[in-house]
């Protein structure tokens, strides 16, 4: 679907990725304000080529495009959604609401990366009048269309400033992130947290210790089949804990070993000779983003150590900035994570729905202001303890 846009620019729906060229498309992510690799050509296609993100699975894609000419001006996740799991912003809710008074809620349009709640740039463009346009065109699909409505998920708070601009509503969430401070090492990091939360996590990674365990860090060419074998089978086996299903196959992970491999870290825990648990990661030039983590035998504090611990010490030697761990998680608040807003936006049609989501909007995020407050009184950090006084 072509539809004139302003200036020579024409908008367009993409139904497979792999038609867009890759370079183009990275073009625009590189010229973002917050890209991240989620975003890039080779993870989003990955998604798509190897059936996780599918048709099948509840995730059509309808990437919107704008073009001027023959030349790829921006580019925009969009899926027509049949359902709400693998987004992590929480809509459950409204859905029932609808069902409760005889009315559709799916299928609905969607902006994201799928299953992965990472903050970054969903509107990826070359420039700030490619950007409004496709966030105009966004909205516009959205009353045009015979869906229920439009939801962007873990945007800039820019981007949903601009979307608040254009009529839709403002959802704001919290997750926990690592901040370096440029620590020489681990335990210049310790220095700094309150004695009880760095006795506690010495203590923590005494007990993995004690217990006979090791642990390696693997990244680009160092990670074997073994290692990607490993990783597969204890990511199923945190879904089947859970008496879940995985949202990534098999195809998915090689896909990337092959694609993104100078980005991704694996970090496998060995006992007695066998591995026995493995941690996924990304990283690029300034962030780490903890992904996926599983285990085949019960240690205390393992996951701490592997999903935690390892990563803050490989963001210290890397020199990397942040770590993402990911949604919820207010454990990692205790071990020096500081609570960081997230944003996203929210157009519904139906105009008795759309108010009362915004009076309830309006209550959450006063409670997220709340919430907020109180993390930073109880912070481990000693600077922020002194800050918050």
């Amino acid at each position: 679907m072509d539809k004139a846009g302003s200036d020579d620019y024409c908008t367009r729906i993409v139904d497979d990725l792999g038609a867009v060229d890759a370079a183009a498309w990275d073009a625009l992510v590189s010229s973002s304000p917050q890209p991240t690799p989620f975003i890039s050509h080779a993870f989003l296609h990955a998604l798509h080529d190897t059936g996780c993100a599918s048709a099948d699975t509840g995730w059509e894609p309808h990437y919107l495009t704008v073009w001027r000419g023959d030349r790829l001006c921006a580019g925009v996740p969009l899926y027509r959604k049949h359902h709400s799991y693998g987004e992590y912003v929480f809509d459950w809710a409204w859905a029932d609401a609808y069902a409760r008074h005889g009315l559709d809620y799916y299928p609905k349009w969607l902006v994201a990366v799928p299953f992965t709640p990472v903050p970054g740039t969903r509107l990826l463009a070359l420039d700030r009048a490619a950007r409004q346009l496709a966030a105009r065109a966004l909205i516009e699909l959205t009353d045009e269309s015979a869906l229920t409505s439009l939801h962007v998920l873990f945007a800039t708070e820019d981007e949903a400033d601009e979307f608040q601009a254009l009529g839709a509503m403002t959802r704001q969430a919290v997750q926990f992130h690592w901040f370096n401070r440029d620590y020489a090492n681990f335990d210049a990091y310790l220095a700094q947290l309150a004695q009880p939360k760095r006795k506690k996590i010495r203590a923590e990674r005494r007990k993995v210790a004690d217990a006979g365990v090791t642990v390696r860090r693997v990244t680009g060419s160092e990670i074997t089949e073994r290692d990607w074998a490993l990783f597969h089978r204890c990511y199923r086996s945190t879904y089947a804990a859970h008496h879940s299903t995985p949202y990534l196959n098999l195809r998915f992970f090689e896909r990337i070993a092959r694609t993104m491999a100078d980005q991704i870290l694996i970090i496998v825990a060995t006992r007695n000779g066998r591995d026995i648990a493995a941690a996924l990661a990304i990283f690029d030039d300034e962030r780490v983003y903890g992904r996926y983590w599983g285990a085949l035998a019960s240690v205390t504090c393992l996951h701490f150590e592997v999903s935690y611990y390892q990563l803050i010490e490989f963001a210290i030697e890397r020199g990397l900035k942040v770590i993402e761990g990911g949604a919820q998680g207010e454990h990692k608040h205790a071990r020096g994570f500081e609570p960081v807003r997230t944003w996203s936006s929210h157009r519904l049609r139906h105009p008795l729905f759309a108010d009362a989501v915004e009076r309830y909007l309006a209550r959450e995020a006063g409670g997220i202001d709340a919430y907020i407050d109180e993390l930073n009184e109880r912070t481990a950090l000693l600077q922020r303890q002194e800050t918050s006084r």
